[in-house]
């Protein structure tokens, strides 16, 4: 058996996606800059960087620094705005033949769901991702994620407002992330995308000042990996008819595997982008080969199949 013998086709919250190689949400921004290095149109889709209702200029410089095995960013939601990206990137997106999931934020649950009233009967969008990981202005700067009264109430409020499947975006910040994924599950969400970066900060020793201008930022790369297939794991194991997208640290075939396996049905690629442009080619043709040489003939196959070892 070859490569090219092998299904590569996924089905994640209603849509159908010919692979299951994805963009993270924030690494890829609209495929533009990405587009000399590979072909939009074959990506399983492109979760492009998060929305808001108006234009932002993101957090203050320095807002990214480098850590053992990964990343620390506090970009701060930068982006043009879902007008303006309306105007201008998502036609290119289109024209290319991407599958496209718009990752969309806000302040409150106001901001987060005039974004996707915007987004209602809008050609090309195929799936919306909800970015939980946002603070709360009304509710004391809380992270939505960190709340399941708090992310049902915003998933419900995406999910009336839109017309298409509703992903909700987690972080393994939560004490208890299952939780979270029951009440957004049961607030209406489609899909759930584990998991967001977790939070860390880095300090200069010499001078003693913190790194990121913001402080804190958020941890990604391989060194969250771990984290991350646990938490989908777990997901799946209380879960297991919810589609997932496992996201974090993903540089490798065996790394998409691992996800596949924990019970994931698509998975991202972050920051691996950063390291290898081509990542999201390299990783499907590196997929079908890994099928074809172990004797898998569909990704369905391999969803939720770990198992864990016999105590004793």
């Amino acid at each position: 058996m070859t490569g090219t013998n092998v299904d590569l086709t996924t089905r994640l919250a209603g849509l159908r996606l010919d692979n299951p190689i994805v963009t993270a949400s924030g690494c890829f921004a609209s495929g533009r800059e990405m587009q000399r290095f590979v072909d939009v149109g074959r990506i399983g889709a492109v979760v492009v960087k998060s929305l808001t209702a108006a234009p932002r200029e993101g957090l203050p410089t320095p807002r990214m620094v480098e850590t053992p095995s990964g990343m620390l960013n506090a970009i701060g939601l930068q982006n043009p705005g879902v007008d303006a990206w309306l105007a201008n990137d998502l036609p290119w997106l289109v024209e290319r033949g991407a599958t496209v999931v718009v990752s969309v934020a806000g302040d409150s649950v106001d901001d987060f769901a005039h974004v996707a009233r915007r987004l209602r009967g809008v050609e090309g969008v195929a799936a919306i991702e909800v970015n939980l990981s946002c603070p709360n202005v009304e509710h004391r700067g809380l992270v939505f994620a960190l709340d399941p009264q708090a992310s049902a109430e915003l998933v419900r409020a995406v999910a009336r407002a839109s017309d298409v499947p509703v992903i909700a975006k987690l972080t393994a910040d939560a004490s208890d992330v299952v939780a979270i994924a029951r009440a957004v599950v049961d607030a209406g969400a489609d899909g759930l995308t584990l998991i967001n970066t977790v939070l860390g900060m880095a300090i200069d020793p010499v001078s003693g000042v913190a790194e990121l201008a913001n402080t804190y930022g958020g941890l990604s790369g391989p060194a969250i990996r771990p984290i991350a297939v646990r938490v989908v794991h777990q997901v799946h194991q209380a879960l297991p008819d919810v589609p997932i997208i496992g996201c974090g640290g993903v540089r490798t075939v065996e790394d998409v595997v691992q996800f596949l396996r924990a019970g994931a049905r698509a998975v991202a690629v972050g920051t691996g982008g950063f390291v290898d442009p081509f990542a999201t080619e390299t990783l499907r043709e590196g997929l079908a080969a890994w099928m074809a040489e172990h004797g898998h003939t569909a990704v369905s196959d391999l969803v939720g199949t770990a198992t864990v070892r016999d105590a004793g």
